[in-house]
């Protein structure tokens, strides 16, 4: 009896031996129009495996460049398509360049900080104000998250004047618009569906 783990390495595992035994068997024909016959056959076999996968484009041209690895490149037929070559088989993938942009607070994110850029572009009036205390809660919230310590606006301040360079900080009006949007998150919620505003005008 012969193991598997004795028998030589498949080049594509998911098809299972069974299909590589008869890519071998079909190299040993040496009829060519026998041979494509028996290749058009294991193609149809292959797609046969993954009955959910054929509404994948290029389904069918995967499954011979998957034929002609199985048999080395050494299959003498006429493919369907421009098959992969070889030497392809083995090319990595370009590199991705990772951003190497310092993130001066980790608790506070790269995300807060291009936020922090945006809002001192905005003009002063009520549209920027509002834009500072979403990001001040949004500080709190994070500094909470990763230090599990209480936390208060003055420290939430220094933060955002540092980040801001000193263009943005916690003024009366910007700590009752945090206090206005944590009162409105606080709210509970009225099991009464009457009471939402979005269906209020169908109780009448």
């Amino acid at each position: 009896m012969q193991y598997n783990t004795q028998q030589k390495k498949l080049p594509l595992p998911e098809y299972g031996r069974s299909i590589q035994n008869m890519v071998d068997y079909a190299l040993t024909i040496t009829d060519r129009v026998e041979r494509q016959k028996c290749a058009n056959t294991i193609i149809c076999i292959m797609g046969g495996m993954f009955p959910h996968l054929r509404d994948i484009p290029d389904f069918t041209h995967k499954l011979w460049d998957h034929l002609a690895i199985m048999s080395d490149f050494k299959l003498d037929i006429d493919y369907p398509y421009e098959v992969i070559h070889k030497e392809n088989l083995d090319t990595s993938p370009d590199s991705i360049p990772y951003p190497n942009t310092k993130i001066r607070y980790r608790h506070y994110g790269r995300t807060l900080e291009v936020l922090i850029k945006k809002a001192i572009e905005f003009p002063e009036g009520d549209e920027k104000n509002n834009l500072v205390a979403l990001i001040a809660n949004h500080m709190k919230k994070d500094y909470m998250t990763w230090n599990k310590d209480t936390i208060d606006d003055a420290k939430i301040n220094d933060d955002l004047m540092e980040l801001s360079c000193g263009k943005l900080r916690l003024d009366d009006q910007v700590l009752q618009l945090m206090e206005a949007r944590l009162a409105t998150i606080r709210r509970p919620k009225s099991n009464n569906n009457y009471g939402h505003p979005n269906l209020k005008r169908y109780s009448k």
